[in-house]
């Protein structure tokens, strides 16, 4: 419990130590003992790609996993309340049909006002987003066209601002408009199909989503800052409010905040629209000659991650080859396909098939008690690099005081391995770390456009 002081856990009389992460608190009052009597809290969020969706039919989201750890911490059970409307969801906040809003939505500074706030856990500049055909921008004075934003956003009360001041300056006005119908993903496509000229999105959405629409971009950076902050009703006590400080100082003291970060947007920042837009290129040209052997051999993996690692390997080339000889979708070597089975690396349906085993004895030789996605992640780097360096990353990562069971902290040392002074302490010496840190983020960006890409075609129903 690094950092926290003793006077905060006074609160609590057990506390109880596993993979739940749960603290039993024994002397709430009011909305807390109420929730705690209840044995469960109703957090209210928004579907969007960085809050709340169904991936495999299970729930994910950024947003989402704070909130079952929070109910975790709390020792409640969590009850999910996905909207599609940002005023319904505050509406029923303040009806306290909800206790705690959740939301990724950039409310204005006025609304939020009307709440309880609680901890800045995440921070976001506002960018205005244009297709990119269009110039950049100097400043909002040169946006003009059909420009939306979600009505009573934080986008929105910044365009207002900008009116006022364009107004008494220059005796004119921004061209734009608040919408209900829309969310801000459905205006970034709006942007991409070029429907409307611009809209005004926060930047942990825009990195997200120009994966998915490459031809958006962004055409003025605001460098105006905001937090995120979880809303609770006005007037009810402070005693969620507190349970929620103890989570969040609890989940950035054990590491829990860094490794959700970077599950959902540590491999995001970096954006090559060449390669985005020749990846989706081949997705609708290429993957439907090979999906179904990918998913025949996924196993224990979802089929789309196999294809990822396959495209990062080879642009799903059957003949691809490197200078060092590996060959094939799965650039496999020979005695690595000696050891699957593989009697031709040339052959798509064996390259796969031998790829993906491969693949899964390596997540199998990671140990259990390290928990996904941060095993997979770890097996791909073995993929590329070799299960004797990753381990060699790890026992470094540990020396430095950092977790060698997380992802976030082994891919900051796996560079080391590139530095004498670092790889001669080594078991297994030199490697490029570096560049199997990239392997593994540009594998998990394929992997969520695949996600994505695919789940329209997914069967629906109960077939």
């Amino acid at each position: 419990m690094r950092g926290i002081s003793l006077s905060k856990w006074i609160v609590c009389l057990v506390i109880t130590v596993g993979l739940s992460g749960c603290f039993e608190f024994t002397k709430p009052n009011n909305e807390l003992k109420r929730i705690l009597s209840e044995g469960q809290i109703v957090i209210a969020t928004e579907y969007g790609a960085n809050s709340y969706y169904l991936q495999n039919d299970l729930p994910s989201g950024f947003e989402y996993e704070l909130a079952a750890g929070f109910a975790r911490f709390i020792g409640v059970e969590l009850r999910i309340q996905p909207y599609y409307s940002e005023a319904i969801m505050l509406k029923d906040l303040t009806n306290q049909k909800v206790d705690i809003l959740a939301s990724q939505f950039s409310f204005s500074n006025e609304t939020t006002a009307k709440y309880k706030l609680g901890p800045a856990y995440q921070y976001y500049t506002h960018q205005v987003v244009i297709h990119r055909n269009q110039r950049s921008l100097r400043d909002l004075s040169q946006l003009s066209g059909k420009v939306y934003v979600q009505r009573n956003s934080q986008q929105a009360a910044i365009l207002q601002a900008s009116d006022a001041l364009n107004a008494a300056v220059i005796n004119d006005t921004l061209n734009w408009q608040q919408v209900d119908q829309f969310d801000d993903e459905e205006l970034l496509l709006l942007v991409a199909d070029e429907k409307i000229t611009a809209t005004v999105a926060n930047s942990a959405l825009v990195n997200v989503m120009r994966r998915r629409y490459p031809e958006i971009k962004m055409g003025l950076d605001l460098q105006i800052d905001a937090a995120q902050q979880w809303l609770l009703h006005p007037y009810q006590d402070d005693s969620l409010l507190s349970a929620l400080l103890e989570y969040f100082g609890h989940i950035q003291q054990n590491g829990e905040f860094s490794r959700l970060q970077d599950k959902y947007f540590g491999h995001i920042r970096e954006f090559d629209y060449v390669d985005t837009t020749a990846f989706i290129r081949a997705v609708e040209t290429v993957l439907p000659t090979y999906r179904p052997w990918f998913e025949q051999y996924s196993g224990v993996f979802d089929w789309q991650l196999i294809a990822a690692t396959s495209y990062q390997e080879s642009h799903w080339k059957p003949d691809a080859i490197s200078p060092t000889g590996v060959r094939g979708l799965m650039m496999l070597t020979l005695p690595t396909a000696k050891e699957v089975g593989v009697q031709s690396r040339i052959d798509p349906q064996q390259s796969i098939q031998g790829g993906a085993l491969y693949l899964q004895r390596l997540y199998a030789r990671i140990p259990d008690r390290i928990s996904n996605p941060d095993k997979i992640y770890m097996a791909l780097a073995a993929y590329n690099l070799g299960l004797g360096h990753v381990e060699d990353a790890r026992v470094l990562t540990e020396r430095f005081g950092y977790d060698p069971d997380l992802w976030v902290d082994v891919k900051q040392h796996l560079p080391l391995l590139r530095q004498k002074q670092y790889y001669q302490q080594t078991r297994y010496g030199f490697a490029r770390g570096d560049v199997a840190v990239k392997y593994v983020e540009n594998i998990r960006r394929y992997h969520d456009s695949l996600m994505y890409i695919t789940k329209v075609d997914e069967p629906t129903g109960n077939n």
